[in-house]
């Protein structure tokens, strides 16, 4: 009989180990994630395993159940389901307790879950004036988000203008401003595989208030730039000018042995035999002298 007992108590074990209660889905911006209440056993680890059925499997698959890996004897109570829910359609999912080789009985989702129902919230934005520009830097929220962003000058909301950005590559450009009035800015999201949007952004205005001290400082700098080149220009004119003539024209300078420190007072003439003997002989005479013995 104790035999008996402690089999009946184990099979009993088996029978009541709970399946997990309060299954439901948050679903925020596109990212889907499936939660239950833990199952609570004494001095043992709890594991669970998530399968999910979409409109194929019950239709065209006999009706069967797909496990999600990423969430196959896991230890906690939340499973994210976001990559498997690929498709607008219902969705049902559901959830078992494991202990060892015990298993509890799967516990369903009341309902099914179809992503068009995801909440979305409005960007985080924030509005930039950047001197005369008008920037808005928003909130990355994946390949899936466009966002409408509109914008207009303060008091001017009748001529409110849109613009679509498809892609955040960190900071957008809207509008060249004017100095003086505020320009405003509110943005919301949208999703095009589920068709729909967010509701708006609290609305963020801006002034240009440092346009006119970023010109004075770019004028400054211009004119301090002019008047370095007007002052430098003639004189590196001046230098060039000297470098060139000196590399293309240079200034020779007779040797000590062939200057004469007073003019000849008659022209010296070789015999043919001196002549002979001397390779070349050069004869330095005022050009006075030579018209002189031209003309005679």
């Amino acid at each position: 009989f104790f035999f008996l007992f402690v089999l009946l108590g184990i099979l009993g074990e088996d029978a009541l180990l709970p399946a997990p209660q309060n299954i439901s889905i948050l679903s925020t911006n596109m990212k889907h994630f499936l939660t239950w209440s833990p199952v609570i056993i004494q001095r043992e680890t709890v594991r669970y395993s998530v399968e999910f059925q979409g409109e194929y499997e019950r239709e065209y698959a006999n009706e069967s159940w797909i496990p999600i890996c990423e969430c196959s004897f896991i230890t906690a109570t939340l499973c994210n389901i976001t990559e498997d829910i690929s498709a607008t359609v219902a969705y049902n999912l559901r959830v078992r307790a494991d202990v060892g080789t015990r298993k509890s009985q799967w516990s369903t989702l009341k309902g099914f879950f179809n992503r068009i129902t995801t909440s979305l919230t409005p960007p985080l934005m924030k509005v930039i004036a950047d001197g005369y520009h008008l920037l808005v830097e928003l909130e990355d929220m994946g390949p899936a988000f466009q966002f409408c962003v509109l914008y207009w000058k303060k008091g001017q909301e009748s001529r409110m203008q849109q613009k679509v950005v498809k892609g955040v590559s960190s900071v957008v450009h809207l509008d060249t401003m004017e100095a003086g009035p505020d320009y405003c800015v509110k943005a919301q999201t949208y999703v095009e595989v589920i068709n729909r949007s967010s509701d708006f952004s609290q609305t963020q205005c801006v002034r240009a208030q440092g346009g006119r001290s970023v010109w004075l400082v770019t004028a400054l700098l211009s004119s301090a730039g002019f008047a370095v080149a007007a002052l430098t220009l003639p004189f590196l004119t001046w230098k060039t000018s000297r470098i060139f003539q000196h590399s293309c024209c240079p200034v020779a300078v007779l040797p000590e042995t062939l200057k004469i420190s007073e003019p000849p007072t008659q022209l010296i003439l070789f015999g043919r035999e001196e002549a002979e003997q001397c390779d070349l002989v050069v004869n330095v005479m005022p050009s006075e002298e030579v018209l002189r013995l031209w003309i005679q």
